[in-house]
């Protein structure tokens, strides 16, 4: 059995109403499959009243906690945003990427915003975004989960952990390792860090 993650979160984390309407789709997605508050707080290691005000479009949740949300309903981040989404779309300027992790101009308390490269489609194998992330922001832990990422650093530094082994990128350097290797990352720089970020399949 996969360890439970402490049920807190961050007092610092921002309240507001929530773009895209991902606390509607929460609470749909929880409903289509039959499960209550208490099931997903169980298993994502969060409150009942913490998804609840996240449902309830009462407080803006951070990108760690919508990816723990969105693994237990067995989605993705990028499927909670689709809601407004042009599926048909094949050029996304940069002024039409829905950006996750913000809300009336604030971040969410781990410092990073992910701009949404490929809109969720059913059947879709890709997954990407843009993460601008602040000096210090991190995942919020350490991750695991099924498929494959690869990035590469357009901007500032990266500090990428991959079973225990720590590594630092820089502009213009790539990575590449398996999702189900346990896995970190932060920005350890001064300055705001820009990083090109591809799963697949969809699994945050």
């Amino acid at each position: 059995m996969k360890p439970r993650a402490a049920a807190t979160q961050s007092p610092s984390e921002p309240e507001g109403r929530i773009s895209s309407h991902i606390g509607s789709q929460l609470r749909r997605e929880r409903r289509l499959k039959g499960m209550r508050l208490i099931d997903i707080a169980d298993a994502a290691g969060l409150s009942p009243s913490l998804i609840s005000k996240i449902e309830r479009n009462r407080i803006n949740p951070s990108l760690s906690t919508l990816h723990r949300i969105a693994k237990v309903l067995g989605t993705s981040v990028s499927a909670l945003f689709a809601l407004d989404e042009k599926r048909t779309r094949i050029v996304l300027r940069q002024k039409d990427r829905t950006v996750a992790g913000k809300v009336q101009g604030m971040v969410a308390w781990e410092g990073i915003e992910a701009e949404i490269m490929i809109p969720y489609q059913e059947g879709r194998q890709l997954e990407g975004f843009v993460f601008v992330m602040e000096p210090g922001s991190h995942s919020g832990g350490i991750l695991q989960h099924e498929g494959e990422e690869c990035g590469y650093v357009l901007e500032g530094q990266l500090e990428l952990t991959v079973e225990g082994e720590v590594f630092r990128l820089g502009v213009g350097d790539s990575f590449y390792f398996a999702s189900t290797i346990p896995h970190s990352y932060r920005n350890p720089g001064r300055a705001t860090a820009r990083v090109i970020w591809i799963n697949t399949p969809p699994t945050f």
